[in-house]
């Protein structure tokens, strides 16, 4: 897959996602990064450790969280972006499920878009119109408005499911094929339950012929198991990232890049050793 000027290899390779929260109000970050010259210091940093793209988001999409405004979330990344992609040569994800944010995005340098929405956010189809006409890599996360118990359908069925649909939408709207990622969406309408669940099948999500990304850095599903505050979820994190990498996913979407680098480092030299 070409993101930006790069070519993935998510064959061969696992890739590291480095997570930029410029927003005042996120689980882990809020705050921390919400002004140009920290947010360039941090992205040097996140890629010194390995990082091979930065994910910026303008809203925090935690439980409970607050929704803010097209022109205020533009406002917030559209500088970061431009100063990323000013500072280094490094591929810009950009975290919106708003089609306006999205355009604003690409338009600043953004090589990126990661839907938590998976195109379902808006029902004219407006941001799978964009990605098509932008020919511009995509992440379409599973997600659901209203969650229903289903008990006789296992959670990585569901999410299944889930993927399908908005694959449908990508490819009515000619995204092309090669320009897809999918996210099994851990920590969105899913229990504890069904997030441990549902990384327990992973690979049956693999089978779908995507390439997979994993976002778990520092979730509730961490939380929960081990009872651990946002601030100690480092070695969590590592066990769903191995967990993740033997079962196919190639790209993990984390707040520790160091940590998590080196862990995969290991896996993928254990699981290619002859």
């Amino acid at each position: 897959m070409r993101i930006g000027n790069r070519d993935f290899d998510f064959e061969k390779h696992f890739y590291v996602m480095g997570i930029l929260n410029v927003t005042p109000d996120s689980f882990s970050d809020g705050g921390n990064y919400n002004d140009i010259d920290k947010a360039l210091f941090h992205t040097e940093q996140m890629i010194s450790e390995g990082a091979t793209i930065i994910d910026v988001g303008g809203e925090s999409t935690r439980p409970g969280h607050e929704k803010i405004t097209d022109d205020e979330e533009i406002e917030r990344v559209a500088p970061i972006i431009t100063a990323i992609k000013s500072r280094f040569d490094i591929p810009v994800s950009l975290d919106t499920y708003k089609v306006r944010v999205a355009a604003a995005g690409i338009d600043t340098g953004a090589d990126l878009i990661n839907d938590i929405w998976g195109l379902r956010w808006d029902e004219n189809g407006a941001m799978a119109r964009l990605v098509a006409e932008k020919n511009i890599a995509y992440c379409l996360m599973h997600n659901e408005k209203t969650v229903k118990q289903d008990n006789s359908i296992s959670a990585i069925d569901k999410v299944v499911s889930g993927i399908n649909m908005s694959l449908e939408i990508a490819n009515a709207a000619g995204i092309s094929k090669d320009k897809i990622m999918i996210d099994p969406g851990i920590g969105f309408a899913k229990d504890l339950d069904g997030n441990l669940s549902v990384m327990k099948d992973l690979s049956q999500l693999c089978k779908l012929g995507y390439p997979i990304l994993l976002g778990t850095s520092r979730k509730s599903m961490i939380g929960l198991t081990l009872d651990l505050p946002v601030d100690q979820r480092v070695e969590g994190t590592i066990a769903t990232s191995v967990i993740g990498y033997q079962a196919g996913c190639r790209i993990f979407r984390v707040h520790d890049v160091k940590e998590n680098m080196r862990a995969l480092q290991m896996t993928e030299a254990i699981m290619k050793a002859n």
